[in-house]
């Protein structure tokens, strides 16, 4: 902390004595001639969104709008803790470096893969199947995203049940010349290279974009290289000036050597090391989408999508906890046979969405509606005999000892009304109605050269979900106020889970629950910029693991009782030139920080005893896994004509990683309570000759040691550490 203190006003010393001076034009030729200088004021993100846009009624819900060219960060490697640090409540797992993978929650809901939230990509859906295993195994390169909106469980109505709510990330589009070129190429710790590059344009009644991101790295721990391509091809055509109609795709290919969990006597040793060189894990992905929008009168606007998802999600490996050494048997002379997992995901749906706007009263009013057809197909094969090679092979000797094929299919229709009492205060009731029905056969097991069928299950689901949002304006700020029901099924994966260490309760239940939200939001004068709120978040039936009952050595997955996640919620950005009315000669500092205190605990939740002498316990009053008691982002984001800097603190609290809150470390390492962290993280853009860029940054700046995740499966059981520090540097350019 004392070098904190030390660093952070020397580094806004440093950077103010090389800033350009603004010049003052005088009337003769030869300053006419000198080229204007390049003035960049970045305005602080999060933004909110409007009362209704793209169809979306936005009026009453807790929302942020991260513009990402209003953020210094490590773009390049999608370092969620830095992109996501002005959004307040977001726990991030940081599995390893790569970002091929956002692993994000909030209040304290799980960040596994972004599983508690709507993931979406200019709008439609990316993650595997959304009621039968949504986790999102591809998300895009941030480079070539323009914003990300975060819109919290309010969500539910318009997008879906999720409790975490909506997330979606919104590509970049070139609007305005007819053709464009964008290049951004970066080298950094342990072989990163990258390169990002982009075309687009807009002609007459055509608009094009396409990008190709490539990237690899031999990762700061051993046997963990990758290397990841991402490409995308948007077009767009203009029927007259209210219709339109687009097509877009995106295809995402990767191969990461995955390091594997250590244990707790390993970490401490060395973080660094590993000793799995022969983890693979791979998930070609394919998604796409047609788009049409149409204003069909002064008062009605439409947006229908039809999307779709082709993917795979491909592993190979020695699966052990990390206390079991992955070793050659001298009696073969050759290491153990790998096991080999492999799904195929086929998704496509079909979305509408419409705004209406009717005066009531003399008041302008909005309806929101809209139908979802959806039908996701998944085939599991699991528990191959894989090869006893070290390279990304997939192939198996015999059968799956596991091969399945689940089947969701999805109807919902949703309404929202915002009725306007006063130009000011707005009611906003709203209902979601959803129809799910899963289906799943195949094979289980294999036992004695037997097949263990697995039962053919038809599961259907008839939930209706309601909902009431209530605004407040007070000329540039206001108060609002949300609660919604939210909703889960039991996914396949809780069925069928890749952890290596889990046994299933066969009795299964649905999640339900709600979140309620009220907060005081908005910005003062041209210097302050706010977001202040309570959250309340019941989580009913919710599925984790804790000591198996039988066997007390593994982890039993089960319905946990009820959850309750409760907290405050903080957000502000302080422009401290403009409060003092010195920006001219100073440029731009502003002080940030996200605040939030989560408060995640189980109510009466009753467990077995693992022996006929122990007693039953009941842990009402236990902690929630994985959920810290705080997150706390604080940072300083300097800007003056073409140079902006941002120091960017982030602590977080301790956690536990299972219900029954172990704080001894297990010896396999995949149980036991983590330890809170901070870490500080430094990134600077430097604009020059009006089209070119060089950006470089430092994360973790302090080289600390840290983990924020223990698995029972995969990336590999144990404890998985957060990478030291790291650096980059990248040269763009823009035409």
């Amino acid at each position: 902390m004392r070098l904190l203190y030390f660093i952070l006003p020397l580094l806004v010393f440093a950077n103010t004595s090389n800033a350009q001076d603004k010049f003052d034009i005088e009337e003769n030729d030869t300053v006419k001639k000198l080229p204007p200088v390049i003035i960049i004021t970045k305005q602080q993100s999060p933004d909110r969104m409007p009362e209704t846009k793209d169809n979306v009624l936005f009026s009453g819900k807790k929302n942020e709008v991260l513009k990402l060219s209003n953020i210094n960060g490590n773009l390049t490697n999608n370092n969620a803790r830095e992109i996501f640090a002005r959004i307040p409540g977001v726990t991030v797992w940081e599995n390893e470096g790569s970002g091929i993978q956002i692993n994000v929650g909030v209040r304290g809901l799980s960040p596994n893969r972004s599983w508690e939230l709507n993931t979406r990509q200019n709008g439609y859906d990316i993650s595997s199947d959304v009621f039968g295993y949504p986790e999102a195994y591809y998300n895009p390169p941030l480079e070539a995203v323009e914003t990300i909106e975060f819109i919290r469980g309010g969500a539910s109505l318009q997008f879906g049940p999720q409790f975490g709510g909506m997330l979606n990330y919104v590509l970049k589009r070139e609007t305005k010349k007819k053709f464009s070129f964008e290049t951004q190429n970066t080298v950094g710790s342990y072989g990163l290279m990258s390169s990002y590059n982009a075309i687009g344009g807009n002609f007459k009644k055509f608009s094009y974009y396409v990008y190709n991101h490539s990237r690899s790295a031999d990762g700061w721990r051993e046997n963990s290289d990758y290397t990841v391509r991402n490409s995308h091809v948007f077009v767009e055509y203009r029927f007259t000036e209210n219709t339109k109609l687009s097509a877009e795709y995106t295809n995402m290919d990767y191969k990461m050597q995955q390091a594997g969990g250590l244990t707790d006597e390993q970490f401490n040793n060395d973080s660094r090391q590993s000793f799995r060189e022969r983890n693979w894990f791979g998930t070609p992905w394919n998604v796409f989408s047609i788009n049409f929008d149409a204003k069909l009168n002064d008062k009605l606007t439409s947006n229908t999508k039809l999307f779709g998802l082709i993917g795979e999600r491909n592993s190979v490996g020695f699966t052990a906890t990390p206390n079991i050494e992955d070793a050659i048997n001298p009696a073969t002379n050759n290491f153990a046979n790998r096991r080999v997992d492999r799904d195929y995901y086929k998704n496509f749906g079909l979305e509408n969405r419409n705004i209406y706007k009717y005066k009531l009263g003399g008041i302008n009013n909005n309806l929101a509606f809209g139908v979802r057809l959806y039908k996701a197909n998944t085939q599991r094969m699991q528990d191959g005999k894989g090869t006893t090679g070290s390279d990304f092979d997939l192939s198996i000797d015999g059968r799956y000892v596991r091969d399945l094929d689940f089947t969701t299919e999805n109807l919902a229709v949703f309404a929202e009304n915002q009725f306007k009492v006063t130009e000011k205060f707005s009611v906003t009731p709203g209902v979601r109605y959803e129809y799910i029905q899963n289906t799943g056969e195949g094979r289980f097991g294999i036992s004695g050269g037997t097949d263990i069928a697995f039962p053919n299950k038809t599961i259907s689901r008839s939930q209706p979900l309601f909902g009431l949002g209530l605004e407040y304006k007070f000329r540039t700020t206001n108060i609002y106020a949300n609660i919604t029901q939210a909703f889960r099924p039991v996914l396949f994966s809780d069925l069928t889970p890749p952890a290596v260490s889990d046994v299933i309760d066969p009795n299964l239940k649905d999640a339900s629950g709600f979140n309620a939200d009220i907060g005081f939001r908005g910005t003062f004068k041209n210097y302050l910029n706010f977001d202040f709120s309570l959250f309340y978040l019941s989580y009913n039936n919710r599925i984790g693991v804790i000591n198996d009952p039988t066997q007390g050595t593994s982890l039993y997955r089960t319905n946990l009782g009820e959850t309750v996640n409760k907290g405050i919620e903080g957000f502000v950005n302080l422009n401290v030139t403009r409060l003092f009315e010195i920006e001219k000669p100073y440029g731009n500092l502003d002080f940030f920080a996200t605040i939030s205190f989560i408060d995640s605990r189980y109510k009466d939740f009753k467990t077995f005893a693992t022996s006929g002498t122990a007693p039953n316990v009941n842990l009402d009053g236990n902690r929630v896994e994985n959920a810290p008691r705080y997150i706390h982002n604080l940072g300083l984001s300097w800007t003056n004509n073409n140079i902006s800097t941002t120091l960017q603190y982030r602590m977080s609290g301790r956690i536990f990683t299972d219900a029954n809150n172990t704080q001894t470390a297990s010896a396999t390492g995949v149980k036991g309570m983590l330890d809170k962290y901070s870490l500080l993280d430094f990134s600077s853009e430097y604009k020059f000759l009006k089209n070119y860029n060089i950006r470089v940054g430092i994360n973790n700046l302090f080289d600390e040691e840290y983990a924020t995740r223990r698995s029972s499966g995969y990336p590999g059981p144990g404890i998985l550490p957060g990478e030291g520090r790291t650096f980059y540097i990248s040269i763009g350019a823009k035409f």
